[in-house]
C-alpha cells in the first residue's frame, strides 16, 4: 500500500474577504478535518504545516490583478518544495487547504518533476483570466487558469515553468450545467463534464474513463484537485459560493474512490471548506468521511 501523509496548506490568500474588516475562514479547514481525525482514519503520515503569509490586501483596487500575487508566488514555492519532495519520494500527499489556489503549489511540484496531469472535482472551472473577465483579483478563481499558464507572469511563470500544466492533460468533474466557462473549455479541448453528464453516463464509468484516458506513456501520472462547492449546498453548504445543482455525497464517492485509487494517483488536495459556516462541524464530518472512504480497501463488487 502506498504510504499516505498528510500536509496542511491553510492559506486563504486567494478569495475575498466574506465582509470588510474578515478574512475567510477556509484556512481553518485543516484544523477541522483534523478534529474529525482524518489522520489517523487515513492510517497516514504527520506531514506538518506549510504556514501561509499573512492575509493582507494593502492598497490593493480593482484592476491591480492578482491580489496577495507575492504572497501567493512564496506560498507557492514553498508548497511545491514539500509536496515534491513527499512524491519523489514515492509518498502520496493529502494536502488540506486552504482556498483553490494552494492547487498552483501542486502544480509547480509536479512541473519540477515531471508531466502530470490533473484532475479537477470542482463546482466551477476557476479559469477566469485577463482574456475573458476584467475582475481579475481572487487566486482562487483563477487558479486553472493560472496553472495552464494564462495571467500575470510573477504566478504562471515561477521559475520559468510555464505552463505548469497543458490545456490537454487537465480533466474538470462538476461544473454546473449552466457555467459560463463551458463554451470556452470546449473551444480549447479542455476536458469537463458536468453534474448533468455525470448522472447521465454514471460517476464511477466516467470517472474510470478519465483514468484510462490519462493513462498514456508521455503522462508520469496525475493530481486530484477536490473543492467542497463541488457538492450541493443542501448537504455543503460551508463554502464561500454555494451553487444550487451540485452532486450528492452518493455521486461523489464513487467518483473520488475510482480516482484515488488509481497507481497512477499521485495526490490529492482538498479546498474551500469553512469551518466558520459550519458551527455542528456537520459538514466537516461529511468531508471527512468521504476522503477516508474513498482510500478504504475496496470491497466486494468495488474496482
Amino acid at each position: 500500500m502506498v504510504t499516505r501523509v498528510v500536509l496542511d496548506a491553510p492559506s486563504n490568500l486567494g478569495l475575498r474577504p466574506p465582509a470588510p474588516g474578515t478574512v475567510p475562514g477556509c484556512c481553518k479547514l485543516a484544523g477541522a478535518l483534523r478534529e474529525q481525525r482524518i489522520v489517523q482514519r487515513l492510517g497516514a503520515l504527520e506531514g506538518g504545516v506549510v504556514v501561509p503569509p499573512r492575509y493582507d490586501r494593502g492598497d490593493w483596487q480593482e484592476g491591480d490583478g492578482v491580489f496577495n500575487a507575492a504572497a501567493i508566488a512564496r506560498y507557492t514555492r514553498t508548497l511545491a518544495d514539500r509536496i515534491e519532495g513527499h512524491v519523489r519520494a514515492g509518498r502520496f500527499p493529502v494536502v488540506l487547504g486552504g482556498d483553490c489556489s494552494i492547487q498552483l503549489g501542486a502544480a509547480l511540484a509536479l512541473r519540477r518533476i515531471g508531466r502530470y496531469g490533473l484532475v479537477a472535482v470542482d463546482g466551477s472551472a476557476d479559469f477566469r483570466h485577463p482574456g475573458n473577465s476584467d475582475r481579475i483579483g481572487a487566486a482562487g478563481g483563477e487558479e486553472l487558469a493560472l496553472s495552464t499558464g494564462r495571467g500575470q507572469a510573477d504566478l504562471t511563470d515561477l521559475e520559468g515553468l510555464r505552463p505548469y500544466l497543458r490545456d490537454e492533460d487537465v480533466r474538470l468533474f462538476g461544473m454546473r450545467d449552466d457555467d459560463e466557462d463551458r463554451a470556452e473549455l470546449t473551444e480549447l479541448k479542455i476536458s469537463h463534464a458536468t453534474v448533468g453528464e455525470i448522472r447521465e453516463r454514471g460517476p464511477a464509468d466516467i470517472a474510470r474513463g478519465v483514468v484510462r484516458s490519462l493513462d498514456v506513456p508521455v503522462l508520469d501520472g496525475f493530481w486530484v484537485h477536490l473543492d467542497a462547492d463541488v457538492l450541493d449546498p443542501s448537504v455543503m453548504p460551508a463554502v464561500d459560493s454555494p451553487d444550487d445543482g451540485g452532486l450528492f455525497p452518493e455521486e461523489l464517492a464513487p467518483l473520488l474512490r475510482t480516482l484515488v485509487r488509481s497507481p497512477r494517483c499521485a495526490g490529492l488536495n482538498v479546498t474551500i471548506y469553512d469551518p466558520d459556516l459550519d458551527p455542528d462541524a456537520s459538514a466537516a464530518a461529511l468531508l471527512t468521511d468521504l476522503i477516508v472512504d474513498a482510500f478504504a480497501e475496496a470491497g466486494p463488487g468495488e474496482d
